[in-house]
């Protein structure tokens, strides 16, 4: 027996038989099917286990309440795995209530044929609450993460989320892994397709007060959850997680495979961190599509066959469209013997995909790999590789195209206090001479990075791309650098004179050396002198006007009476609005809500 806290027990089981979950997903090292008891005054326990445990469960369960009933059964979640012991549960403790959503209801009857349960339920709406004792389980309905009627169950008192499938991962608990590797499979095999779903959940948890994480998968999360919070908003935002290059191929005769090899030692040649190789008709599906979701860039290799192409690689991008596979950057690799047409057929798989970039090049083989397409594999590569050129040591570390990207746009400002790197998103950034060039940045004094760029003279400016997504105007926008590691999710390179330079979503960053100082008030102005410019892509600069237009998250407001943050969109439920309310995702008060119209 598990304790999860004083008062509440894990009680579930692992399962070492399984070999395919959900008849699909490998899974060589088992799974985990979690169940929970919180005893208080009133006891309940948090959903069953799959039916080849009924006994197992029980055992647990038994051992768990030391002579105790339970008083309820919650059910978050009816996908078997979860739910099929609930007749189990109700033939041993047939006093016990069952407590669920009108939703959950109508699937039980789906499920279990002809169960009388009416003087058992206890139907919860979204936002109710049901007391223990001290234990106070407040339940958030998240519809389609992944099925229609789950939900999540809260415990203020001990502060623990009950998260349903959210944050599992394949794999038993008693079984030594990384989490990452698995929980990001799990996700983008069961998941994925509901991240507009998974974004609207986590904007409810962001306010409450959660120390620990208790799935119905994979282990309880207690340390660091920000990193498990920070991994689900970038997966369920669609936004690449790390750096690096996937190429994904089929090969019949050898010849696709040899212009794969030779592409991938141009990428690592250029320096490109990380390139990845799979063959799809060799390797676990399930893991290409985790890898696809995981970098920035994509190249997909194959061969013309039966007029259109290679089955495993149509497997393959159709596991990507259906899970709105969207923010990459794609290369295509074809071959045929007398009309290649892969390419075309690859690229109109992808025609519903947002924010899909391609690159110029096409690399097109007939049959075998020759002298031209060697040239357009070196093309291939060196478009890929752009950005990672544009850092290395031997890049023009003084370009004045550099000075092309500053607008009147926005602006991811880096400096260091000394212990750390720090960051800001500034709008006021501008070239005010030239020959020499000089750049003025005006900074809010209360901002911290205004007292350390003052204290050490200089700054790095990074220039965002349209391509930046909300999480980093939340990381370097919301947060205050005097008491947050705002790189703590950022593997960034540094420049010479020693500050963070952005490892992706900019286009062009500005080294700076601070020359005059000006006091505006409220603010204060650096005029400064350039040390280091360099053009990272040809990527568009996000603009004001485009960041609000596109990339800030409109509110879903309707039906709802209250207000609304004109920051981030966060959503107060109310009458009044109180005068010291603080917003608790970006911290601005009361004066940045409106009135929800």
């Amino acid at each position: 027996m598990v304790k999860v806290t004083d008062d509440i027990l894990y009680v579930g089981v692992n399962d070492h038989k399984v070999d395919l979950f959900e008849g699909q997903y490998d899974v060589p090292n088992g799974m985990a099917y979690n169940s929970y008891v919180i005893m208080d005054d009133k006891i309940a326990v948090m959903d069953t286990v799959d039916i080849k445990f009924t006994h197992e469960w029980l055992d647990n369960l038994r051992d768990a309440l030391g002579g105790r009933k339970p008083d309820y059964l919650v059910v978050q979640h009816m996908e078997p795995d979860h739910s099929a012991n609930i007749v189990s549960f109700l033939n041993a403790y047939p006093t016990a209530q069952v407590v669920a959503n009108a939703k959950t209801f109508g699937m039980m009857s789906n499920f279990f044929d002809g169960l009388d349960i009416e003087s058992k339920k206890l139907v919860v709406e979204n936002g109710g609450t049901l007391p223990l004792g001290k234990h106070t389980l407040n339940f958030v309905f998240a519809p389609m993460v992944h099925w229609p009627e789950v939900m999540v169950t809260y415990d203020s008192c001990d502060k623990v989320l009950f998260s349903a499938d959210g944050f599992g991962k394949f794999g038993a608990l008693d079984v030594d892994e990384d989490w990452a590797c698995e929980a990001r499979r799990y996700y983008f095999g069961i998941v994925g397709k509901y991240g507009a779903q998974v974004q609207a959940l986590l904007k409810k948890a962001a306010a409450l007060d959660i120390q620990t994480i208790c799935p119905l998968h994979g282990p309880i999360l207690k340390e660091n959850l920000g990193y498990y919070l920070g991994l689900y908003n970038t997966w369920s935002s669609y936004q690449p997680e790390s750096e690096g290059i996937m190429i994904a191929y089929t090969s019949v005769y050898g010849n696709t495979k040899k212009a794969v090899n030779m592409l991938a030692d141009k990428l690592k040649e250029k320096g490109c961190p990380k390139v990845v190789v799979c063959d799809l008709a060799r390797e676990d599906m399930a893991e290409a599509v985790e890898d696809a979701f995981r970098y920035g860039k994509l190249v997909l290799a194959t061969t013309t066959y039966n007029a259109d192409i290679f089955p495993f690689m149509r497997t393959f991008i159709d596991a990507l469209t259906e899970r709105n596979y969207q923010n990459r950057t794609i290369g295509l690799i074809e071959n045929g013997s007398w009309a290649p047409l892969a390419a075309k057929t690859m690229k109109k798989m992808f025609e519903n995909c947002k924010n899909i970039e391609w690159l110029d090049t096409t690399v097109s083989i007939m049959s075998s790999v020759k002298s031209e397409n060697k040239e357009q594999i070196e093309a291939m590569a060196n478009e890929l590789c752009q950005d990672y050129i544009a850092r290395s040591d031997s890049a023009p570390k003084n370009d004045p195209a550099a000075m092309f990207k500053i607008g009147y746009g926005l602006y991811v400002v880096t400096c260091n206090d000394g212990s750390k790197d720090n960051g800001l998103i500034v709008n006021t950034v501008s070239q005010v001479a030239n020959s020499p060039d000089k750049i003025a940045v005006t900074i809010n004094k209360e901002n911290y990075s205004h007292h350390v760029i003052k204290q050490t003279g200089k700054m790095n400016v990074n220039c965002l791309s349209t391509d930046a997504p909300f999480k980093v105007f939340e990381d370097f926008g919301f947060v205050s650098g005097r008491n947050t590691d705002k790189f703590a999710d950022y593997q960034c390179d540094h420049s010479a004179n020693g500050l963070a330079v952005m490892p992706r979503y900019i286009n062009a960053f500005i080294s700076l050396e601070v020359e005059q100082y000006v006091d505006l008030g409220t603010h204060g102005m650096f005029i400064c002198s350039i040390t280091e410019a360099r053009t990272i892509n040809d990527k568009e600069t996000m603009t004001y006007s485009y960041y609000h237009a596109n990339v800030k998250p409109k509110p879903q407001t309707e039906g709802i009476k209250g207000f609304v943050c004109k920051i981030c969109g966060y959503i107060y439920e109310g009458d009044t609005l109180p005068d010291d309310f603080i917003c608790p995702l970006c911290k601005h008060g009361a004066a940045d809500f409106e009135p929800i119209k």
